[in-house]
């Protein structure tokens, strides 16, 4: 995902302390309305409803079981909402870079869990765009070994380095669900790509993620981008809605969703309509592709449909796929959409070979009949109905 924009050189230190602010004090521009369920809210102390900002509500996406990861999890609203949802056997956990906001969602986690009934949430320190590394741990290194020199410096990124590979702050696919309300936008243009990427990287296979954040309808211009005060706001660093949305699948994710779309701008901004969105995205199962002679039907209503790896599907035809994309097709968000057809063979032999996932490979129905054995209705064959 490339970006145009020119964020000014500050723009993570104006984040930060604006932010900082907000731990300390309500700023109500640093979010628009958001209903959530009053039911959930209801063991939150007024500190965490105040000063936690947000464009959505991601959390209504939670299962029961789920493990959470909140980016940019703030006064933990969000956090404590998904640990009720996600019942005992769940496990949230937040990742903000901001002490002040830090200190505060830390502050209430035994009080919180106790009105909930389980202690399964926590918060740690790091950057959405390095999910890798962990800052306390870091900040824990730099006390013992203080840097003054660039030998320390190099000491310093040996640490960070070794961190990332053998204390990560998120482990590869540990996670089934990625939250984030209304925080990807205040990451660095020059970051972002690697931000989608970290997100993927962190889920599970067949994991989820569910992303409210303020999008535009136009690029943002660069008078604009170059303002501390409005990167800090949520304007300047929003992506426009479609490549917003291609972000997901340039990480590789796939089924990208648009399931909230604001009716009205939150703000406009020389013309620009800014206004939240919220988009939930997959992660595949597998890359594999090989071809067993399964096949699928897409059910309509638009006259065809391709998918993000390239897999054409005409309305009522059969259409022969790869095992992997059988499977994809067969589970959220998809199911709903296609008929699945049986392999040609129950026996577990198959013509199972490197196949390409691209192109429409429409299939002759004989070539993917299931293979049990069926009486012969046709006249005088000795068999039929009634």
């Amino acid at each position: 995902m490339k970006s145009s924009l020119q964020p000014p050189h500050d723009v993570l230190e104006s984040v930060r302390s604006r932010y900082a602010a907000g731990a300390q004090r309500q700023v109500p521009e640093l979010c628009c309305p958001v209903s959530y369920d009053a039911r959930l809210l209801e063991v939150l102390p007024a500190e965490i409803i105040e000063r936690d900002y947000g464009c959505g509500d991601p959390s209504r996406f939670v299962r029961p079981g789920d493990v959470v990861l909140d980016l940019g999890s703030g006064a933990g609203k969000i956090c404590y909402i998904a640990s009720q949802l996600t019942g005992p056997e769940g496990r949230v956990i937040g990742v903000d870079t901001t002490p002040e906001m830090l200190a505060l969602s830390r502050s209430y986690l035994a009080e919180v869990g106790d009105k909930i009934g389980w202690h399964n949430t926590e918060f740690r320190h790091g950057l959405i765009q390095d999910l890798a590394l962990d800052r306390d741990l870091v900040a824990a290194w730099l006390a013992e070994n203080p840097v003054t020199d660039a030998r320390g410096l190099d000491a310093l990124r040996a640490e960070e380095a070794r961190l990332r590979r053998e204390q990560p702050l998120v482990p590869d696919a540990s996670v089934t669900l990625v939250l984030s309300n209304c925080v990807l936008n205040l990451v660095d243009p020059n970051e972002k790509e690697r931000m989608f990427a970290e997100l993927a990287r962190v889920l599970a296979p067949g994991g989820r993620c569910a992303i409210s954040d303020i999008v535009c309808d136009q690029d943002v211009p660069l008078e604009l981008q170059q303002d501390p005060e409005l990167w800090s706001g949520c304007i300047s660093g929003a992506l426009r809605e479609d490549r917003f949305v291609q972000a997901f699948v340039d990480a590789g994710l796939h089924g990208a969703e648009i399931v909230e779309l604001q009716s009205e701008p939150w703000a406009v901004v020389q013309g620009i309509e800014f206004r939240s969105m919220t988009v939930v995205a997959w992660k595949g199962e597998s890359d594999e592709a090989l071809d067993r002679d399964e096949s699928v039907i897409y059910r309509g209503p638009w006259r065809e449909v391709r998918g993000d790896d390239g897999q054409l599907l005409r309305r009522g035809e059969r259409t022969a796929v790869s095992r992997s994309t059988f499977e994809r097709l067969g589970s959220e968000p998809y199911q709903s959409s296609v008929h699945l057809v049986a392999p040609a063979s129950i026996d577990g032999s198959s013509s199972e070979g490197p196949s390409s996932c691209c192109g429409s490979a429409i299939q002759d129905p004989r070539d993917a009949e299931s293979a049990l054995t069926r009486p012969d209705l046709s006249p005088g064959a000795g068999g039929g109905c009634c």
